[in-house]
């Protein structure tokens, strides 16, 4: 065995038909290098340790281990199938405030109520999840690789630049195409995920990255109508109906369709059921160019980075607490992708030809 090689260190799953490609794995790689080097300050020389628990049941999760493997071959590496869940808390229990510990999930791990990503970071650990990877197969792979580059002058400035938009508005615009949404109210402050924790007690999350998010200080100040080209159905998968649905807004509850299909009909009668109504919360700002309307992954966690507009339907939205909702009686948060011709915050039209202006 060439130990000199990260690519066939002990625990290395050999190859299938169905592997991504080399090219893609190396590109893989090159990203990974960037987001362990500029977002987590652990490049090479790192004083702190690296623990990298994966499966291996996806080309897409074998991808990502090798790829790490030839970026931090001093990193200890888990096998999560073949390790008892006892050995793999111990793992995390050996490391020290400021280690880093990487979890490549073609599902979701579980291991006896451990909320994972919670519970390191009370460990003071860095963390970077990749999940449910076996919702991404084929090309798939390829682009959720594509989505891992860290482009830090484009993520550090616009995102921040946004933010300051969106905090000093006094209203919101999205144009769908020939279907206008209007947020007449203040917004929220926006919250980052571009991968800069400097300010944050936590660093990490789930990767790729790209998101900037609000909602209206007023959600009875939403009315209008939005065209929508992607829905989060009720398996967390992204629907792409064949012609883009019509949500007719008024007072911030989502109060008619058109161009509707039954999955989405499925999932606005799943949420009138439990929560009486249909309500707008979410407004978010995609910041991932990888991600567009025609390069589509299927797990809407990940697609949700998408360079546009996506809302969410429902009234769970932890993050802005509002009077009137009651965490336990919220129950929904369904993403929904706009149609994004041009997006306005007052007069100012921040959003055109596919790319954020500011």
């Amino acid at each position: 065995m060439n130990l000199t090689n990260p690519d066939t260190l002990p625990g290395t799953i050999a190859a299938t038909d169905d592997d991504l490609s080399a090219a893609d794995i190396a590109l893989a790689s090159t990203h990974l290098t960037a987001i362990l080097g500029t977002v987590f300050e652990h490049g090479p020389g790192t004083a702190q340790a690296a623990l990298v628990v994966a499966d291996h049941a996806t080309a897409l999760a074998r991808a990502l281990a090798t790829a790490y493997r030839r970026n931090l071959p001093a990193a200890r590496f888990i096998d999560f199938d073949s390790t008892a869940a006892a050995d793999v808390l111990a793992a995390f229990a050996a490391l020290a405030p400021g280690d880093l510990v990487v979890l490549i999930q073609s599902t979701n791990f579980r291991l006896d109520g451990f909320r994972l990503r919670v519970e390191l970071f009370k460990l003071g650990l860095k963390v970077i999840e990749h999940l449910h990877l076996d919702r991404m197969p084929g090309i798939q792979g390829s682009y959720y690789i594509a989505g891992l580059a860290y482009d830090a002058a484009y993520y550090r400035t616009v995102g921040p630049a946004l933010k300051a938009r969106i905090d000093a508005a006094a209203s919101a615009r999205v144009d769908s195409g020939g279907a206008l949404l209007t947020f007449a109210s203040p917004l929220e402050p926006a919250k980052l995920n571009i991968g800069d924790y400097s300010t944050m007690h936590n660093v990490g999350g789930q990767f790729p990255i790209g998101e900037v998010f609000t909602e209206a200080q007023d959600l009875e100040a939403v009315n209008g109508r939005v065209r929508i080209h992607v829905f989060g159905d009720t398996a967390f998968m992204v629907n792409c109906p064949p012609l883009p649905i019509t949500l007719v807004v008024e007072r911030g509850r989502v109060v008619a369709l058109e161009n509707s299909t039954a999955q989405f009909d499925d999932v606005i009668a799943r949420i009138r059921a439990d929560e009486g109504e249909v309500w707008l919360r979410e407004l978010g700002f995609g910041m991932n160019r990888a991600f567009t309307r025609e390069r589509r992954v299927d797990d809407i966690g990940t697609y949700e980075r998408m360079c546009g507009i996506h809302l969410s339907l429902g009234a769970k939205h932890g993050v802005y607490p509002k009077p009137g909702f009651k965490r336990k009686d919220a129950r929904y948060h369904v993403d929904v992708f706009a149609v994004t011709e041009a997006v306005y915050l007052d007069d100012q039209q921040v959003y055109r030809d596919g790319a954020w202006q500011v």
